[in-house]
């Protein structure tokens, strides 16, 4: 009789169990038969507990089920039978955790006996339950690679993989990363174990690959490569949701076999971390409940790793609620998307169509989109490969008109000042889109894209959009919110009264109707969005003169439109005190107000600062104008020299046709 085991990752206490002969299950299992009556046939194959082996040396406790592949036939009376088989694991995520696992070990919790702390399968499911988005689930294995980037990995790459065994489609990501060990794989496969301590790396929590990888699929298989202490490894890995629910398990298996390079026949061989015996059962497990069905094409699978890296394929891909695959591979061929997610609305609205273009839209149902924006800088020499082409980082502050950075201190006792600069503006083709809120990244990494903090029924804030680097407050377990912390919610209200401060400050750029501006500048405003609108030269006009000053500072120097576009693009804003926000008065000027130290002009002051942004303002307009006149003699001047060039290409041509003529020998007739 054959036999076959897996090899139990280490959840285990000290304590160890004393070794379970398969004798004693038979004659347990025929016990617990006989207290059961239904109609059955005379012989019934019987699902018999793995036998347990020592994994580990003494003293690690850490046990390996054996599971019997061929079932053995017990003898029933009519009146007996044996317990119900586990039902077939559902294909829609948010269901498949809906199943019951017999009691199989009813000894382990014994009084007296030892405790050992064990993990039910059904947590795989329940783990992976934390993504509530199946692209959260994609971007947890992106990060993996991105932390690869310190091992020297230049690439990512995201595709359809055919199952071979039934030609469904599962999803390949792999890296050329360092790649992992056998030591390394198995703590990858572990619950909780993560060495990524450093501040350069995104992951942290030593959870990611598994709740993302069981959040798409009901199976993944890992293919590493490995040359730590320059000695090159392989390792494959095998983390079955279906293989632990059809066997019964009610331990959490992971079958892994090592391969390590031999020098002397120039090949990778068998690498036995115990015995033939085991290594035969994980490689029997693996081609049994992987898409591989011999040896050789699980190792066929290194070929096109290389030296390093690490390959992942996560098949048995989940359905949604309809019924369908919850990933399209179909709608767009260098894309992945969410299924039934991109229906576009048909609309002739301009509004509505530049809204679904925009990547806040597509971004909750493209991959692509997704991934663009998802680094807030993408590593030097680094690419992200998506169905065979590379995603174009897209940064959302080059999306941003009248651009202005503010520099936010967060109040963190007993910690060392931090900073965060926030860059805030109104998003090109505001106020037609329908789009506001902030890119809040933390370690780089997208966290929660267009965060709505100002929700206001009368339009206010809208068009707004913001990006910061929030690294002192940290992410939930899915890194698709943060942790409601009070710095959480200091932030968010802080982000509310930013959102206020701009649109009052620059709502009327837009063509709305700012009433804390002065009545002489609304009436100038209104009269530029009329010119606007009437000629496309005077919409540059418009742009110059709604160009103030909005720093608290002293009364500004004199300076050219482009360089105080520049300015205000790159200036900090220096963070207000807790209780200040910055505001019109009652001429126009923007002012800090603050509850101690204010400063305050007195009325000659700001009527002199008033006359001066009005003279500014016409300055402007006539420097616009000038520079029109300038170019159109930059124009006639580039003519004037098209003309004297053509000119001299005439004459040119005349002195060659005259030298021809002259040396022709010409009679005259007489």
């Amino acid at each position: 009789m054959r036999s076959g085991g897996a090899e139990v990752i280490d959840l285990s206490s000290d304590d160890e169990e004393e070794p379970v002969t398969s004798t004693s299950v038979r004659a347990r299992f025929r016990r617990t038969a006989a207290s059961s009556h239904r109609d059955v046939t005379p012989y019934e194959l019987a699902d018999v507990k793995p036998v347990l082996y020592l994994l580990h040396p003494p003293g690690c406790g850490a046990l390996v089920p054996v599971k019997e592949e061929i079932p053995v036939p017990v003898p029933l009376s009519a009146e007996h039978s044996p317990a119900l088989p586990p039902p077939r694991l559902c294909r829609q995520f948010w269901k498949s955790g809906d199943y019951v696992i017999a009691r199989r070990n009813p000894g382990a919790d014994a009084p007296g006996g030892r405790n050992r702390l064990r993990i039910n399968p059904k947590f795989l499911h329940s783990n992976a339950t934390s993504h509530k988005w199946a692209f959260g689930a994609i971007a947890e294995l992106l990060d993996n690679a991105i932390d690869e980037v310190n091992t020297g990995a230049t690439f990512v790459r995201i595709n359809e993989f055919t199952n071979p065994r039934d030609e469904s489609p599962s999803l390949l990501i792999q890296d050329d990363g360092g790649g992992m060990d056998p030591e390394a794989l198995r703590h990858c496969m572990s619950f909780g174990f993560s060495d990524k301590q450093s501040d350069a790396f995104i992951g942290q929590y030593g959870n990611g690959f598994k709740t993302s990888t069981m959040r798409l699929g009901a199976d993944v298989i890992v293919f590493t490569q490995n040359q730590k202490n320059w000695v090159p490894t392989r390792s494959i890995g095998l983390l079955s949701y279906t293989f632990l629910m059809e066997t019964g398990c009610d331990d959490v298996l992971v079958p892994t076999v090592d391969y390590t390079y031999n020098v002397t026949t120039a090949s990778y061989t068998e690498m036995l971390r115990h015995d033939q015996k085991l290594f035969s059962s994980n490689l029997a497990i693996l081609l049994k409940w992987s898409p591989f069905a011999s040896e050789a094409e699980l190792l066929k699978q290194f070929d096109d790793i290389g030296e390093h890296g690490t390959k992942i394929i996560v098949f048995n891909l989940w359905f949604n609620d309809d019924g369908d695959m919850e990933i399209d591979f179909n709608s767009d061929e260098k894309d992945i998307l969410i299924t039934g997610a991109h229906k576009k609305v048909k609309t002739n609205n301009l509004e509505k169509i530049a809204t679904q273009n925009y990547v806040s839209t597509r971004l909750r149902y493209s991959l692509r989109a997704y991934t663009s924006v998802l680094y807030l800088k993408i590593p030097d020499n680094f690419r992200i490969i998506l169905r065979g082409h590379d995603v174009e980082p897209h940064n959302i502050v080059n999306d941003l008109i009248y651009p202005e950075c503010v520099l936010y201190k967060p109040q963190i006792a007993g910690l060392a000042e931090l900073s965060a600069i926030t860059t805030i503006g109104f998003v090109k083709g505001a106020p037609d889109i329908d789009v506001q809120g902030f890119n809040v990244y933390h370690k780089n990494r997208l966290i929660t894209p267009f965060w709505k903090v100002a929700n206001n029924s009368y339009g206010k804030g809208r068009g707004v959009v913001g990006i910061l680097e929030a690294n002192f407050i940290k992410p939930t377990h899915d890194k698709q919110d943060f942790e409601k912390s009070v710095l959480y919610q200091r932030l968010e209200s802080r982000l509310k009264e930013m959102t206020y401060e701009y649109w009052g400050l620059h709502c009327h750029r837009l063509g709305y109707d700012n009433k804390k501006l002065p009545k002489a500048s609304r009436g100038l405003y209104r009269v530029n969005q009329m010119n606007a609108c009437s000629s496309p030269a005077s919409a540059v006009c418009q742009l110059v003169a709604a160009d103030i000053q909005t720093s608290s500072s002293a009364v500004p120097t004199l300076q050219a439109p482009a360089t105080r576009q520049k300015l205000n693009n790159f200036n900090l804003m220096p963070e207000s005190k807790p209780g200040s926000k910055r505001k019109f008065d009652a001429l126009g000027t923007t002012t800090e107000s603050a509850d101690q130290d204010g400063v305050h002009l007195d009325v000659s002051q700001r009527r002199r600062f008033n006359e001066y942004r009005t003279l500014t303002l016409e300055n402007d307009k006539l420097r616009h104008e000038c520079s029109q006149y300038k170019e159109s003699e930059k124009q006639l001047v580039l003519k004037e020299q098209k003309l004297r060039s053509q000119i001299a290409e005439a004459r040119k041509k005349y002195d060659q046709l005259l030298q021809e003529l002259k040396s022709l020998d010409v009679k005259t007739e007489r």
